[in-house]
């Protein structure tokens, strides 16, 4: 049997196994769950999930590698979601967004993005809603139906701070869902934002002295019980009183980044999967009590010493001719606005940083068209984070500005 008559003929082996859904959707469900197959559902799956693993490593390997880019690239998904050991043997396959610069499971979007290249994405805002969209892509189909969902946000506006809860589903923004990925909430003025993440930023930050490691049944645990609460980021606009002329001015301490990761051979800790499902959570991790986020994750997580990476603004220039603040966007960016900006991670003082090493953009986020907003990151700063930081800018700030 040819390589095509194979992969043909598991595409209509997955295609049976779909219940009201595409593979890819169910592949989000699994990976956000962290839930294994049913013993049912291997029995179903017959002669596929009973393939010698050399030949199944073969089959991944061929379809990893001749699917680039999306939609093309939801195959790969959907040979993790055949059963278990797929699984596993794709997820050893598939290599991070650090080292392939591709974002092909859902816990990719926790991973840090490349280091020599950006990845180029964009957000569509619907007023309407208040609802923000992250998509992969240079720009925009003019259908919409093409274009990769990442990640999506929903204001809520209350009396004193603004909420942005984010989502791996557009109509699902409930902390009690499977989807929900974390928040980022604003003080009083609007100046500064916590961001928080629902589950540890790493698979170090698991803390080894649980109390009870007894699941939950998902019946059993109440939709208003809250997600863990650890803070990730905090980001800080300086307030602009006198009104002075000049746009935002705005510092990122990213908590989880130690410093020593955007040093020569560092690297940053991330997950290399959704580790609890919603009663996992609740079950036998220290969530915050009240509105106050866990600053710890353990101790096995970031050293005390090591500070974290902190990124600011870069600072634009005044054109005479235009008389205005200018920034080289590299044509990402058509549209002036008081939301654009690139973010630098700051100099090291402790070691000799070159100038060009100095101006590297690790997030740059501007405006193209009526509520259509350019994203491009890359590392340390993964999508979620990226994703939040851009959130921000949303906000009303009238200090600011």
């Amino acid at each position: 049997m040819s390589f095509k008559s194979l992969l043909r003929e598991l595409r209509d082996g997955i295609g049976s196994m779909s219940r009201g859904g595409g593979a890819m959707e169910g592949m989000m469900t699994a990976h956000s769950r962290g839930c294994a197959p049913h013993p049912q559902e291997l029995q179903q799956q017959g002669r596929w999930a009973n393939l010698p693993p050399e030949l199944l490593l073969d089959v991944i390997q061929r379809v990893e590698a001749s699917e680039v880019e999306w939609p093309e690239r939801r195959h790969v998904l959907a040979c993790a979601a055949v059963c278990r050991s797929w699984r596993n043997i794709t997820k050893e396959v598939v290599r991070s967004p650090e080292q392939c610069g591709q974002i092909t499971f859902p816990f990719s979007l926790k991973q840090p993005g490349p280091r020599d290249h950006p990845i180029q994405c964009f957000i569509r805002r619907e007023r309407a809603t208040s609802t923000f969209c992250l998509y992969l892509g240079l720009t925009p189909s003019l259908q919409g139906q093409s274009d990769k969902l990442l990640l999506a946000a929903h204001k809520i506006r209350r009396a004193t701070s603004a909420n942005f809860v984010i989502s791996l589903n557009p109509d699902d923004f409930s902390r009690a869902s499977s989807t929900y990925i974390g928040k980022a909430r604003s003080n009083f003025l609007g100046t500064k934002f916590t961001v928080c993440d629902g589950e540890p930023p790493h698979d170090a930050a698991v803390s080894s002295s649980n109390r009870s490691n007894r699941r939950i049944h998902s019946r059993q645990v109440s939709p208003r019980v809250p997600a863990g609460n650890y803070n990730i980021a905090t980001i800080s606009y300086e307030l602009n009183i006198l009104r002075t002329r000049g746009p935002r001015r705005m510092r990122c301490t990213m908590h989880s980044i130690p410093v020593s990761s955007v040093r020569e051979g560092g690297s940053v800790a991330a997950p290399s999967s959704f580790i609890y499902s919603v009663d996992q959570r609740l079950s036998g991790l220290p969530v915050s009590k009240g509105k106050q986020p866990v600053t710890g994750f353990s101790s096995t997580g970031l050293d005390e010493s090591n500070a974290p990476v902190r990124i600011n603004n870069k600072a634009p220039r005044w054109h005479e001719q235009l008389q205005c603040w200018c920034l080289n966007f590299r044509g990402r960016v058509t549209v002036a606005s008081v939301k654009n900006f690139q973010l630098v991670a700051a100099a090291d003082p402790s070691r000799h940083v070159s100038p060009a090493e100095q101006e590297k953009v690790v997030l740059q986020f501007g405006k193209i068209g009526k509520d259509i907003f350019t994203m491009d990151y890359q590392y340390p700063l993964s999508a979620f984070q990226a994703f939040a930081i851009c959130l921000t800018s949303f906000d009303t700030k009238p200090a600011c500005e």
